[in-house]
């Protein structure tokens, strides 16, 4: 389907596996980002897979497919119908070459935070989000177009470009906020 945006399609959660695989039975494009992380259990250490959206599949389909797609076992519903609801073929490219190269792409829960900032460079390049977290790196989350799903990313202060020094959410104590307009010098050009 070339460039065309990709739906989103809701599915159950711990379910996006199995729903991707009835996606390919069927020959349907999709795609679902995964991560993995190292998880601890009571008697050992394993390497676990998991989704970077829990409940979400992205799909190329045509609109007479749909209800189809949404009868897959697993699957909730496709949500919305119109560009708006749907998320761009570039933001899909670029979360697949970030995990391709092994960037630190993490789930996480939506937020607007902090300080809002720009990439500056590299495979996220030009794309905005909210300041999480400062440390040696500076973790950043990106929400996708269209939906409340985001994720972290994590980034050197000096690839970062401030965006708005006036936002402020009321949910953030004003000495997070000031901490972020602290990294002004680093990013300013």
């Amino acid at each position: 389907m070339g460039n065309a945006p990709w739906h989103v399609l809701h599915v159950l959660s711990n379910h996006e596996k199995q729903v991707a695989r009835h996606l390919a039975v069927r020959s349907v494009e999709h795609y679902l980002p995964l991560y993995t992380e190292r998880v601890r259990w009571i008697d050992r250490t394993v390497i676990a897979e998991r989704p970077l959206f829990a409940g979400y599949v992205f799909a190329h389909f045509s609109p007479q497919n749909r209800r189809t797609i949404a009868s897959i076992p697993g699957a909730h519903r496709v949500l919305g119908d119109e560009d708006r609801d749907m998320v761009s073929h570039a933001e899909i490219e670029r979360i697949r070459e970030g995990l391709t190269t092994g960037l630190l792409l993490r789930a996480h829960a939506c937020a607007a935070v902090g300080t809002r900032v720009r990439v500056r460079s590299g495979v996220f390049g030009g794309v905005e989000g909210v300041v999480a977290q400062l440390r040696r790196q500076c973790k950043v989350i990106i929400a996708l177009s269209g939906r409340c799903q985001s994720f972290s990313l994590e980034v050197a202060l000096e690839d970062l470009e401030l965006v708005n020094l006036t936002f402020r959410s009321p949910h953030v104590p004003k000495a997070s906020c000031e901490a972020g307009s602290r990294i002004q010098p680093l990013m300013a050009r």
